[in-house]
């Protein structure tokens, strides 16, 4: 099992606090202001979401997102050669351990969205209950924005069509489609809005909340509703992923090479 001092301080893009009743806080960010995306972080995130998931003492998780966005942009230069075998590879087998490592945390995730969540939104929407502030957006961009555009998988083409529905799913990908946190919590995507200074205040209550249940019937509920979800994560994830590096040799690769 996990101990909380051997990991809190070991991730350079999550900040970590817990309180003596168990509630862990867990802060994407670089240098304290909003997180951008490396590929240092998209090696070090399966970890800790694994280490996260294996301490028993963490009772109720928050994730959230420093300063006024989720995630600000990926810096490409830190991120292997995708256009690689190799690359391709290491990309894939990290995104799937981390879907899979965060579907692992069995006590319940409450998502506070503190701005645009034009990124790895997905992140947001493996939680089960989602809070946004009221200047948050979804949107992916991440995919059919690079080079020709390529296949928008890594998880967005399971999380969001889940949270909003096949058609609306679809749609929103293809399109690359922004909604706002208000047309978010008119479909059901998120379940409250609130001003960003008050969203980590309404997670902490919603989370001294559950604290009340019977510890193992928070985390058999987590069970039962990440149960509904770890098989199509299995079964859809990699082959998916496969299109998308496809996808890539013909966007993305420079066409001389």
């Amino acid at each position: 099992m996990a101990s909380f001092d051997t990991y809190k301080d070991k991730y350079e893009n999550l900040r970590m606090e817990r309180t003596d009743s168990g509630i862990l806080t867990v802060t994407m960010h670089t240098n304290g202001g909003s997180h951008i995306h490396t590929g240092k972080a998209h090696r070090e995130f399966p970890d800790a979401f694994g280490e996260i998931a294996r301490d028993r003492q963490n009772e109720v998780v928050i994730l959230t997102g420093a300063g006024d966005q989720w995630i600000s942009h990926i810096d490409f230069s830190t991120v292997d050669d995708i256009t690689t075998p190799s690359g391709w590879y290491a990309i894939m087998t990290e995104a799937r351990q981390l879907l899979y490592n965060f579907l692992d945390i069995n006590v319940p995730v409450i998502s506070t969205v503190n701005g645009p969540a034009h990124i790895h939104g997905e992140y947001a929407l493996i939680a089960d209950i989602i809070l946004a502030a009221e200047e948050a957006y979804f949107q992916d961009n991440q995919h059919l924005s690079v080079g020709g555009g390529v296949v928008p998988a890594d998880g967005v083409q399971i999380l969001y069509p889940a949270a909003m529905g096949d058609i609306r799913g679809h749609y929103f990908l293809l399109t690359m489609q922004k909604l706002s946190a208000a047309e978010a919590l008119q479909i059901g995507m998120v379940n409250e809005v609130h001003p960003r200074e008050k969203l980590l205040a309404r997670a902490n209550e919603l989370a001294q909340q559950l604290l009340r249940l019977d510890p193992y019937t928070r985390r058999y509920t987590r069970l039962m509703f990440t149960r509904k979800l770890k098989p199509k994560v299995i079964e859809e994830l990699s082959f998916d992923m496969g299109l998308e590096g496809l996808s890539v040799i013909s966007a993305v690769k420079p066409k001389n090479s």
